[in-house]
């Protein structure tokens, strides 16, 4: 199959604003997530979509390969339908987030895997189980529940499952990178919003609802997903940490 890695990356940023050009060990971030992501070796080419000038400069200057998008997509989803466009050899689309520096390559080629011997399979995403208690009632820490075959069941902002009978079950956190074979990528961005959707802000609820299965990878890597200049200064620390 051939696979195409896309990093969607927008200059703006609520919490954090210029995020993809903020410093990780004197590289942008932007340069630190593809370096990481075009290692995984199932990837065929690894490209980050943006509509901003500076981020395009930037990642080719690194020596990296950009695509320009337009500023109006409402979702991330849509930027990514745009950028395939521009593969139209791609059969596996990998979307890994542009603030996820710490991204194991062998996570996105275990990811891929996942779609070598089921025909069936449209939509894979990666979780992780919760280490702090503290962390699971945050509301910007999205939660995920799957089936015994490892598909997702639901996901929410709110703390699922509710533990009436502690420890029963497992508490999962999602983290935000996704595979999809193109077909389906072009398909699920065509789809109108749907009521859960909404409800959470969760676009891959929107699958879900349409009756489609997001098989769910468990791993036990370790994500900081940069938010804060705190999560940006514990990613410099790592970074530093593995250099010296």
């Amino acid at each position: 199959m051939k696979t195409i890695c896309i990093i969607p990356a927008r200059y703006a940023s609520t919490r954090l604003p210029g995020k993809p050009l903020r410093l990780i060990a004197g590289v942008p971030m932007i340069c630190r997530v593809f370096d990481r992501a075009a290692r995984a070796a199932r990837v065929d080419v690894t490209v980050v979509a943006t509509d901003d000038q500076r981020i395009f400069d930037a990642v080719v200057e690194h020596g990296g390969r950009s695509v320009m998008t337009r500023a109006d997509h409402s979702t991330g989803t849509d930027r990514l339908a745009e950028a395939v466009s521009k593969f139209p050899d791609a059969e596996l689309i990998v979307n890994v987030q542009g603030d996820e520096p710490l991204i194991n390559p062998k996570l996105i080629d275990d990811l891929i895997a996942l779609f070598d011997d089921d025909d069936q399979l449209n939509m894979a995403t990666v979780a992780i189980e919760f280490t702090e208690p503290s962390e699971i009632n945050n509301p910007n820490n999205v939660k995920v529940v799957m089936d015994r075959n490892g598909n997702a069941l639901y996901f929410s902002r709110a703390a699922i499952p509710f533990e009436r009978n502690a420890g029963k079950s497992r508490i999962c956190k999602h983290i935000g990178i996704y595979a999809y074979r193109k077909q389906f990528l072009l398909e699920y961005a065509k789809m109108s919003p749907t009521p859960l959707e909404q409800s959470e802000s969760l676009e891959q609820l929107r699958a879900l609802e349409n009756g489609h299965k997001i098989k769910v990878l468990l791993s036990n890597d370790r994500f900081i997903g940069v938010d804060t200049e705190e999560d940006l200064a514990e990613v410099n620390r790592i970074y530093e940490e593995v250099k010296s």
